[in-house]
């Protein structure tokens, strides 16, 4: 009878220990089988994907003017390009990037169409603020070149701003180039226009850049600029221009351009140095 009790007890301890060192393995080779050969699909969330700071207007254009002036001022400097999304806009250099993008800032591709409408918007808005005269003619799709680009932040990518480059293209002969825009940056979001140059009926001696400098600035939402200081008069490429500097955040600020290119009476307002 106690060697029938002990069998009794022996028996289901062992096949417990069994279990516990065969169980878990012969399981999971039985859950490998099952997955082997099939596609599963499991959902991912990456943390802040698609997501950016939203900027101010005095930032955007603080972003912009740094961007734009990193790549003026690395051109044919150090190898090295920066490329986030695209292929890059001259070198990398400094704390800012100026790349071309893509997409859009939905996350969309991008389509030339949409920038020219856009800028024909602006346009009327440029010309009812005073900065250009009812003469310069809208961006004809079949004359202009529209490139999408991002003017970053490298220290902090998400602190971008989504710019249109329209530009009257070179690659077309006999476009008479009186009263048309030459370049334009503007705002892929809301279509403001940072940055244009426009061959127009105006002389400079017509130009009261004061006025022009307060009426860009109301037009953009920023607060009024003051003049530069000292200004080195061979800081442009004409001795027709004035300088002005925008206030941003505390240690932040944008030195504006206000000038013209005598003899093929190019108007500019600009934001890169």
């Amino acid at each position: 009878m106690g060697r029938g009790t002990n069998i009794i007890f022996v028996v289901p301890v062992a096949l417990a220990v069994a279990l516990s060192v065969w169980g878990p393995e012969a399981l999971s080779g039985y859950q490998d089988r099952s997955l082997l050969g099939k596609i599963h699909r499991q959902e991912t969330e990456a943390s802040g994907e698609g997501y950016r700071y939203e900027l101010s207007a005095a930032e955007k254009v603080y972003v912009l003017s740094q961007a734009l002036g990193s790549v003026s001022h690395t051109e044919g400097g150090a190898a090295g390009s920066l490329v986030f999304a695209g292929e890059p806009y001259g070198e990398a250099g400094g704390d800012y990037a100026f790349i071309t993008n893509q997409k859009n800032p939905s996350g969309e591709n991008v389509s030339g169409e949409a920038a020219y409408a856009m800028c024909s918007r602006s346009l009327r808005e440029l010309k009812e603020a005073g900065l250009l005269p009812e003469s310069v003619q809208e961006a004809d799709p079949a004359f202009y070149d529209a490139v999408l680009y991002s003017a970053i932040d490298v220290r902090e990518p998400r602190s971008y701003v989504a710019v249109w480059k329209l530009s009257l293209s070179d690659r077309i002969r006999g476009v008479r180039k009186e009263n048309r825009l030459m370049e334009v940056y503007m705002d892929a979001d809301d279509g403001k226009i940072y940055e244009f140059y426009a061959r127009t009926e105006w002389e400079w001696e017509e130009i009261d850049p004061d006025a022009i400098a307060r009426a860009w600035c109301a037009y953009l939402g920023l607060e009024n600029p003051s003049e530069c200081g000292e200004v080195n008069p061979l800081a442009e490429a004409t001795p027709y221009f004035k300088k002005y500097v925008v206030p941003g955040g505390p240690e932040e600020r944008t030195v504006m351009t206000v000038g013209f290119y005598e003899g093929i009476r190019e108007f500019f307002v600009k934001v890169s140095w």
